[in-house]
């Protein structure tokens, strides 16, 4: 399996339990594995054939941007739903960071990573 990394791609939501986060809103940082096999695409050197990366950030944007979840969980399960809805993609990985969580202590990140795939 190849892989196709998105890493970095940020957006403002108004994701979490604390009525703060859902009225000010917060960056999420979200970083994508997409894996597929990039042989056909390749050897045709044809878009059609691979996933569009553009069109996939596009979309996680659309996603933290969107519907406030009280989870990042959730949010990580909404994004992983939709990158395997392109055709190529078999597996992806999704790690939602969350550096600016209402913690009262120092830290520098959360994060959740899931992994899911085609049945």
């Amino acid at each position: 399996m190849d892989r196709v990394a998105l890493r970095g791609l940020k957006a403002r939501g108004h994701h979490g339990v604390f009525p703060r986060e859902r009225e000010e809103g917060q960056t999420f940082v979200v970083d994508l594995v997409l894996s597929l096999d990039t042989r056909p695409a390749a050897a045709d050197d044809d878009l059609t054939k691979t996933v569009h990366y553009g069109i996939v950030a596009e979309e996680v944007v659309d996603i933290v941007q969107g519907e406030p979840v009280d989870l990042i969980e959730t949010l990580a399960e909404r994004i992983a739903q939709q990158c395997l809805k392109h055709e190529p993609v078999r597996e992806v990985e999704v790690v939602v960071h969350k550096p600016d969580a209402p913690i009262t202590v120092p830290f520098d990140d959360v994060t959740i990573t899931i992994t899911r795939s085609r049945v």
